[in-house]
């Protein structure tokens, strides 16, 4: 798992997983290490209100996909506990 801490640089957009027809929410993080797509699933854990300028923390797994910025993901809690959990920690609260 990586753990980033960094400033929303975009709002949220949402949009169903064409893998586990989910919804999710994206944002971009600018983070010390550049910037990086963050990608929560919000059927699993609850949205994150987050806003541009906004510093959080986000841990989840990260992967990389060449010619485009890094996407952290399994920002949230595993259901079936077969995956280590991730979340986002913004103003104090946990989301996951």
């Amino acid at each position: 798992m990586t753990d980033l801490t960094g400033t929303v640089m975009t709002q949220p957009s949402f949009f169903f997983g064409t893998h586990t027809k989910c919804e999710h929410e994206q944002f971009m993080l600018s983070t010390a290490q550049g910037t990086v797509q963050v990608i929560d699933n919000v059927d699993i854990a609850p949205r994150v209100p987050v806003q541009p300028g906004d510093r959080i923390e986000a841990c989840g797994e990260m992967v990389h996909d060449p010619g485009k910025p890094p996407i952290l993901h399994w920002t949230h809690h595993d259901p079936a506990h077969k995956h280590p959990d991730g979340f986002i920690r913004l103003q104090g609260k946990v989301y996951a």
